[in-house]
């Protein structure tokens, strides 16, 4: 391991930007499968993992719901949340805000109480063991439609002191972030933070929109803003978050080569940029991967990677005194190299 490496794997980092259904590893997928007696169209661990092949964002949608079928028991949902937590320990997470997809499970016959129930079990036991922190993100799927989405909100009404806010993800070009313009009112209305996957796929307006329109919080993917310098510009002087995540877009052919990627540009144009792993089972790497991936790319220095990881603290929903005590905690292990 370079002295690089070792340095980003120590770095106190937090994640804003992951799917837990989509951390849903092989192994873990066949297991479950065999728990459940649900039956797979893939004979082995190997088969599931040649499937991981995509050349857009839809290919991996496939593929990610056929593999959510195999979560049916809170249980299922524990060890799923159990599973990403001891990843992200050993990259240097120390807190996650995590999106859940309600409508995936709920639409095929599980419960929306088993779902929650299952992944804040899982939560509470990370804290146990590895001191993380965690808070839950609830995503609508942006290719059903709003009257689906507000059933989703309503079904959540029991557990929104222990969500944290909504999201908008799954098929983004076709389903412009202003479909969903009133059940975001309505989430913000209910004290929810609000958050949406845009510009990824989707051009610039879909940006413009997720923060006219619907009024986010902060910013998922958002790479094609740098197509529109004045978007780029008001991202920069707002202070507005990108949770990027630099595998995911190679995976989905968002970037050919990670030598293309611009997380660097992002950084210099002033974006509030962080580093995240999206969908890792499926993308070929955790957080720590991700940095290492683009640091190697892109040839990040130290202070853009401190800087990343200050990002993702500053853009997250803790509050002033625990963004402080994590920023400080960065602060002295810098000074400790």
């Amino acid at each position: 391991m370079s002295d690089l490496d070792t340095f980003i794997a120590g770095l106190p980092k937090a994640e804003l930007h992951l799917h837990i259904e989509g951390s849903l590893e092989p192994e873990m997928m066949v297991a479950l499968a065999a728990r459940n007696g649900v039956a797979l169209p893939y004979a082995s661990v190997e088969e599931v993992r040649a499937a991981y092949a995509f050349s857009n964002l839809q290919d991996f949608l496939d593929i990610y719901y056929a593999g959510a079928a195999v979560l049916l028991t809170r249980e299922d949902f524990r060890d799923l949340a159990v599973a990403y937590f001891d990843r992200a320990a050993a990259d240097g997470v120390v807190h996650a805000e995590i999106f859940f997809d309600p409508q995936t499970h709920t639409d095929r016959g599980v419960a929306f109480a088993t779902v929650t129930e299952g992944l804040l079990d899982g939560m509470a036991a990370a804290e146990a063991k590895h001191g993380i922190t965690a808070k839950l993100i609830l995503c609508f799927l942006r290719h059903l439609d709003e009257e689906a989405a507000f059933a989703t909100l309503r079904e959540a009404e029991p557990w929104l002191d222990r969500i944290a806010g909504v999201g908008l993800d799954s098929s983004e070009v076709g389903h412009p972030p202003e479909k969903f313009a009133r059940v975001f009112a309505a989430a913000r209305a209910k004290g929810l933070k609000l958050v949406a996957h845009a510009g990824e796929e989707g051009p610039p307006e879909y940006v413009v929109q997720a923060l006219d329109v619907l009024g986010i919080d902060r910013l998922d993917h958002g790479n094609r803003s740098l197509e529109d310098p004045a978007l780029t510009a008001r991202l920069a002087s707002s202070g507005m978050t990108l949770t990027v995540c630099p595998l995911s877009n190679l995976k989905l052919c968002v970037v050919d080569d990670l030598a293309d990627h611009p997380i660097d540009a992002m950084l210099r144009s002033g974006l509030r940029a962080t580093i995240n792993s999206d969908d890792p089972a499926y993308f070929g790497g955790y957080v720590g991967e991700n940095y290492r991936a683009v640091a190697a790319a892109r040839g990040l220095s130290r202070d853009d990677l401190v800087t990343l990881a200050r990002n993702s603290f500053t853009g997250s929903f803790l509050d002033a005194a625990s963004i402080a005590a994590h920023l400080a905690a960065i602060d002295a292990y810098v000074a400790s190299r």
